[in-house]
């Protein structure tokens, strides 16, 4: 009877853990390149790249600390290959599309993300499109991935909160993730993954135009402004961030995640002044 609660209860802690779904179909090959190893190797072929650099999109400075400083061998030229294939894929889909709509209906028809085959729906944006302040968070959960929009679950609830306390709300802020489908078992996203989606991410950006951009938790901050530096130690702060085809940079600040702030209360004092902060730099933007 002891032993069966036990498997019982083990169950329950997976579950409430988020591990709700088997992975590990087929198996991981661990030599696989990384997508900063494919980026640097696509560095070297500029007679072979498209009209934008994926070198330059998806430089080691772009992806996350634990993943830049990973060295791993080359694996065989076919996986390299189809890695590469995905990231041109999305360039060429991402950089076609000329508005909101068109950048949704090319995620929803890419097929180079193996995440799209495990996910139940794609959770792409959330929010007023026409917004000057537009919030990046890393991934959907498993609430987000049901309903198909993003931070609904109860991070998302308290991030609404959060928003509420500047006046802000989902009628006049736009809301995003750099991965568009959840990871099963809502496991960090790849190397690979996050190299496939930027494409899309920048032509979000792109396409809002926001004059702020707030990124929130540490792996959307690392992932877009490539910083090694912990959200910790960048929380707070004011970065620029641009592509080749913005006028000018726009100004971005990294923010905790709520869920972390959930886990971690001792840190919302810490929050609510990075978002007195936002609501100051929003004013200011009225202003000019």
């Amino acid at each position: 009877m002891h032993e069966k609660m036990s498997l019982r209860d083990g169950l329950v802690w997976q579950v409430e853990a988020g591990i709700d779904e088997c992975i590990g179909d087929v198996p991981i090959d661990r030599f696989a390149e990384t997508a900063v190893k494919l980026a640097e190797r696509l560095e070297n072929q500029p007679a072979q790249l498209p009209e934008r650099s994926v070198a330059t999109t998806f430089s080691r400075s772009r992806l996350p600390e634990e993943i830049s400083s990973r060295p791993m061998p080359a694996p065989p030229r076919n996986q390299n290959s189809a890695l590469e294939r995905a990231i041109r894929a999305a360039i060429n889909a991402a950089q076609a599309a000329n508005s909101i709509e068109e950048l949704k209906a090319a995620v929803e028809h890419f097929d180079e993300c193996a995440l799209k085959k495990t996910a139940m729906n794609i959770v792409f944006s959330d929010g007023n499109p026409e917004a000057k302040i537009m919030f990046i968070g890393e991934a959907p959960g498993a609430e987000e991935d049901r309903e198909g929009r993003p931070f609904v679950g109860p991070s998302g609830q308290f991030l609404d909160r959060m928003l509420a306390s500047i006046d802000l709300n989902r009628s006049n802020c736009y809301i995003t993730n750099v991965i568009f489908w959840r990871p099963p078992g809502n496991r960090n996203p790849t190397a690979g993954e996050f190299a496939t989606c930027l494409p899309f991410v920048e032509r979000h950006i792109e396409l809002i135009d926001p004059d702020i951009i707030v990124l929130v938790g540490g792996p959307a901050s690392k992932a877009l402004l490539g910083m090694k530096e912990g959200i910790t130690k960048i929380r707070g702060q004011w970065f620029e961030y641009t592509t080749k085809n913005m006028v000018s940079p726009v100004q971005v600040t990294p923010l905790y995640h709520p869920a972390y702030l959930m886990r971690s209360p001792g840190y919302k004092r810490d929050a609510w002044h990075d978002l007195i902060k936002i609501k100051q730099k929003m004013l200011s933007a009225l202003v000019e």
